[in-house]
């Protein structure tokens, strides 16, 4: 699968790893409404065999973020109906069919970090740095990073990078939230491949629930948390792979956890 702007290439020797690539380097991978598009599609129409993918950008940067050399005018009831339409493409990638780990660097700026946001992990390297323009600009965030990017790194340091446009170097976002790992300048592409990797190797219906069920069991009341964690714990742990893998490991035959 793939268009001008946007590559899909499966790896592994079953096709377990999708690897997604933002390819409009000249524009620093600037998202336009095709590119947008594009992400959705892939997900909706994302291979059988895939069980975890990677996003990364071609060239000097992850995303630069809107392209504003495409941004058209638009009344209050266009803007309202493209924003919807960056929540659902973006939906795709949350709450989609696998685990995504997004590679970082260079700008990491704007809709690149909403995109980078709606991913479940990210890896930063040391040239990544991170931003949010749109508050000098004179608008809003509108691909979803308002209720996604609080979450990660609340809504005063959100607030602050907007109000002021600071920028956060990789050490400094990886401190605050906005990536998990941080790594050597060149290297995020490989780690995140690697810890893909890792993930497709769990059980399909553990990986499942993590992505849809723990994000809404924190939104959750305490007790209304509780009651759906028994009844996903329950779900999970009744699959034939769930007790595959504990008889297994009750039998000496499983991967002990070793301090790394």
């Amino acid at each position: 699968m793939q268009t001008n702007d946007l590559t899909i290439e499966l790896r592994g020797d079953e096709e377990q790893i999708a690897l997604i690539t933002l390819n409009r380097p000249t524009k620093r991978n600037a998202l336009n409404d095709g590119l947008v598009l594009a992400i959705r599609d892939i997900f909706q129409g994302m291979p059988h065999s895939v069980r975890a993918a990677v996003i990364h950008g071609n060239g000097d940067h992850f995303c630069a973020g809107l392209d504003l050399s495409e941004l058209s005018e638009r009344n209050a009831a266009a803007g309202v109906h493209h924003s919807r339409m960056w929540h659902h493409a973006l939906d795709q990638v949350e709450r989609g069919p696998v685990p995504v780990v997004a590679a970082l660097h260079g700008a990491v700026v704007g809709g690149g970090l909403e995109l980078a946001s709606a991913c479940h992990i990210r890896v930063a390297d040391a040239s990544a740095f991170f931003a949010l323009p749109e508050g000098s600009r004179g608008i809003f965030v509108g691909g979803g990073g308002s209720v996604r990017i609080p979450r990660l790194i609340g809504a005063a340091r959100m607030a602050d990078m907007m109000f002021t446009g600071r920028v956060l170097g990789a050490e400094e976002g990886e401190r605050v939230g906005l990536a998990q790992y941080l790594v050597p300048q060149g290297t995020a592409l490989e780690k995140a491949l690697e810890l893909a990797t890792r993930i497709a190797s769990n059980a399909p219906l553990t990986n499942y629930a993590l992505m849809q069920a723990l994000p809404r069991i924190a939104d959750q009341t305490a007790d209304h948390g509780f009651f759906t964690e028994a009844l996903i714990s329950a779900i999970v742990q009744d699959a034939p792979e769930a007790k595959a893998r504990v008889r297994e490991f009750l039998e000496g035959r499983g991967p002990k956890v070793k301090k790394q």
